[in-house]
């Protein structure tokens, strides 16, 4: 079980370590990642790639044509971190405040040994590959805003597959999973305002106290999936946030916040919560004499791999790992990813890679993740022969 890369990723294990260290250390948030930026750019110079750098946010996108004519390519790695306080203990932990707790330091370094692996071969290579270096993965869309800004067309067409991988700080150092169909789920929100009168904490039969009534909508929140969905479509709704704005203990609120997240593996789901959920709301609401303004925010659709080029990922990945290390994932994850905004236009998959060290397993977004860098080579080498065997099979 091998790939053409495997020396060559090996021989650049100790690079892609150092340079993935070098930006945990250089975390950044957001859209916004000029330090990040600086170091892909030292990193992509003399490989002879066609380099541009993003408007509004601090993208890279990087082209390599092949020497040979065919298709174009997609290869992502997203590059923000998040706004978490890094406890890892490691000797090269962030100190900013911030913290690479997504493993996308290890999706910029991965992706940058594809790269070399596949500029090494340029002249064999059958088409064209666009490397896209993309901020703001962590709520910003910045993937949604890339596409806008051309990296779809950085080659001159629209490439004929995508593929991304992502890091898991709890599965099993190398071990890759994937699967057809919906791999991740929506992700929406419903921001709500529940307006009473307030009042006289002594009194409150002289007054419309919203609290109670907030009480209620989270109880309705809560079990709207099990009664109004089928129990076979899965979906997660989350209140997430909740406030008054009453700033003294014998004050009734006026008004009560709330907000809630809402995860869907369909369409047509997410179109029953956006529609039936608010009018259920809103019905509790008046029923105790109350209004509800509600504000639907739609944010990443699902994550979804398309079915044909997930089966020939499958069969590659297969050939490199061997299939005992290859897990063909049965029910999708109900997290979500701005890579779906690539794969609502271009066919593709994403792949998770375990990185977690033996013994330490932490969930993603904890502030004492770790990820096992030296899953640096296998990832670039998925990447690179990801990338080779579909533009050989144009």
């Amino acid at each position: 079980m091998t790939s053409r890369f495997d020396s060559a990723a090996a021989a650049l294990q100790s690079d892609l370590v150092a340079v993935r260290r070098e930006l945990h250390g250089a975390v950044e948030v957001g859209l916004d990642l000029p330090e990040t930026q600086r170091i892909i750019l030292r990193e992509l110079d003399g490989l002879g790639l066609e380099v541009t750098r993003g408007t509004a946010l601090s993208s890279v996108t990087a082209v390599l044509r092949g020497g040979r004519p065919g298709p174009v390519v997609l290869l992502r790695g997203d590059m923000d971190g998040l706004p978490i306080a890094e406890a890892s203990g490691l000797d090269f932990a962030a100190t900013s405040g911030a913290m690479h707790a997504c493993g996308h330091d290890l999706h910029m370094a991965g992706l940058l040994g594809a790269a070399r692996l596949l500029a090494a071969h340029r002249d064999e290579l059958a088409g064209s590959v666009v490397f896209m270096f993309q901020p703001g993965e962590e709520g910003q869309g910045g993937a949604r805003v890339m596409i806008d800004e051309g990296v779809l067309d950085a080659a001159g067409e629209r490439p004929v597959a995508a593929y991304a991988i992502h890091m898991d700080s709890a599965v099993p150092s190398g071990q890759l999973v994937a699967r057809e169909g919906a791999m991740m789920a929506s992700a929406s929100g419903l921001q709500m305002v529940v307006r009473g009168t307030g009042g006289h904490a002594a009194f409150p039969h002289l007054a419309i106290d919203p609290v109670p009534v907030a009480a209620q909508l989270i109880l309705a929140v809560q079990t709207f999936a099990a009664r109004r969905l089928p129990a076979t479509d899965q979906a997660v709704l989350s209140v997430t946030t909740l406030s008054s704005d009453s700033e003294a203990s014998n004050i009734l609120a006026a008004t009560v916040s709330l907000g809630v997240n809402i995860r869907t593996l369909s369409m047509a789901t997410l179109d029953t919560v956006r529609t039936e959920l608010p009018a259920l709301l809103r019905g509790i609401a008046e029923a105790n004499g109350c209004t509800l303004d509600t504000d639907f925010i739609a944010s990443y659709p699902v994550t979804y791999n398309d079915p044909a080029e997930t089966r020939e990922v499958l069969t590659v990945l297969d050939d490199i790992v061997g299939p005992e290390r290859v897990t063909r994932l049965e029910a999708p994850y109900m997290a979500s990813e701005d890579f779906s905004y690539v794969l609502h236009e271009v066919p593709g998959t994403l792949v998770f890679v375990g990185a977690a060290p033996e013994g330490r397993p932490k969930p993603l977004h904890s502030d004492d993740a770790i990820f096992d860098d030296g899953v640096l080579a296998l990832q670039a080498t998925v990447l690179a022969e990801l990338a080779w065997r579909r533009l050989a099979r144009a």
